[in-house]
């Protein structure tokens, strides 16, 4: 997981593949929690967030 201050040095390619690849990373975690509980549930959150800093950071630069 990065830092807001590393998710807006990012360039778009890199905010979507990033993006990407949490968002298979999350139905993982999500998919592994459902038939066993995670040692750390808190990644699921954790993973959620950082989705959500993408996504915004995407819409922000979308906007622009």
């Amino acid at each position: 997981m990065k830092k807001n201050s590393q998710i807006v040095e990012m360039s778009i390619e890199e905010l979507t593949e990033e993006f990407s690849l949490q968002s298979e990373a999350i139905k993982k975690l999500k998919f592994n929690h459902a038939i066993a509980p995670l040692e750390s549930p808190s990644q699921i959150k954790n993973t959620r967030r950082y989705i959500a800093r993408l996504q915004t950071e995407i819409t922000r630069r979308s906007k622009a």
